[in-house]
């Protein structure tokens, strides 16, 4: 497979989050050709060497063995609200066009009242009908969980779901036995689920979120999803909109579980290393499945390379690292 794909051609791009998620302030990676079509390598900084890895077979797989045939033509899409003030958020989701908000929560030591007024600020401009889920990204121990999801399902109306509430499975489950909301895990799903975990995730979680980059790719992200017995939906780190076709064609496998997947990530994006009209960008709520990613446009990523070289000699560093795990 190495022979097929020249990794030492593979352009570097960063560009600047339209807001900070997480404390990450701009999208990075490389962008690489296949035999077949391109795919979209950017590990998120905490990634480690056998995680990039992953990555890496996820970034390659378009290019090479393809994607599975999908079962639908577009899936519908959550719009990421980052941890922003309530004004930002108003304009994030009405720029939107989504009928689904994932709302970043939790980020910040005793950021409730913040997260609470983000939360109200999203149902007001999306609507009494719409649908609002939280992410806490594990950043919750359980008793601020309890208290935190009580709280903003009241803000919201209704939450659909919260997502990853504290980091450990055994924690999650603690606080699924106390709230009403239903619960979902990604953690879980990304670092793989073995036999002896499946009754501990059901104890734990009412919905699986899979990420294509994580678990390897759509193909393996597809065998977790038939492994672990929950519902599933599907989302994805900031990515351009060559990264985010992959998560698009997982959600197009997937049988319809009735959550909006959150893909809407190039939204969050000040830029994408495709031209304006392949932006995958959400029409009505809704974005397309193709059998194959958007391809790069060359005069962009040239525009996109990062102005310092220690920053290029980084990544390709971790391709190296990573290629060792394929």
């Amino acid at each position: 497979m190495k022979t097929w794909i020249d990794f030492d051609a593979a352009p570097v791009f960063a560009i600047a989050l339209t807001d900070p998620i997480g404390g990450v302030t701009v999208c990075e990676g490389m962008v690489i050709e296949g035999p077949q079509g391109w795919g979209e390598f950017s590990p998120p900084p905490s990634s480690d060497g056998r995680q990039d890895g992953r990555w890496l077979t996820a970034a390659i797989e378009v290019g090479t063995v393809g994607w599975p045939d999908p079962v639908r033509g577009r899936v519908p899409v959550a719009v990421t609200v980052p941890s922003v003030d309530p004004g930002r958020a108003r304009q994030i989701v009405a720029n939107s066009g989504c009928a689904t908000a994932a709302v970043r929560v939790g980020d910040s030591t005793g950021s409730l009242e913040i997260d609470i007024a983000r939360v109200e600020a999203v149902r007001d401009a999306l609507g009494p009908s719409a649908v609002i889920r939280c992410d806490a990204n594990g950043n919750w121990d359980v008793e601020t969980a309890v208290a935190a999801i009580t709280a903003l399902d009241r803000a919201a109306g209704g939450m659909e779901f919260v997502e990853q509430p504290c980091r450990s499975l055994d924690d999650v489950a603690a606080v699924r036995r106390r709230v009403s909301v239903p619960v979902a895990v990604d953690q879980s799903m990304r670092d793989g689920v073995r036999d002896g975990d499946r009754q501990r995730l059901h104890d734990a979680a009412d919905i699986a979120v899979l990420t294509v980059g994580p678990l390897g790719g759509v193909r393996r992200a597809l065998r977790v999803a038939e492994t672990c017995g929950l519902p599933c939906t599907v989302a994805a780190e900031p990515e351009t909109s060559v990264g985010l076709a992959g998560g698009l064609a997982l959600a197009g496998v997937l049988p319809d579980s009735g959550y909006a997947s959150a893909l809407a990530g190039a939204l969050l994006l000040s830029g994408d290393v495709v031209t304006p009209g392949r932006r995958l960008v959400p029409v009505d709520g809704h974005l397309p499945v193709a059998p194959m990613p958007p391809g790069p446009d060359r005069a962009r990523l040239v525009d996109l390379v990062p102005a310092d070289p220690p920053t290029v000699a980084r990544w390709r560093q971790r391709l190296a690292a990573a290629q060792v795990y394929l």
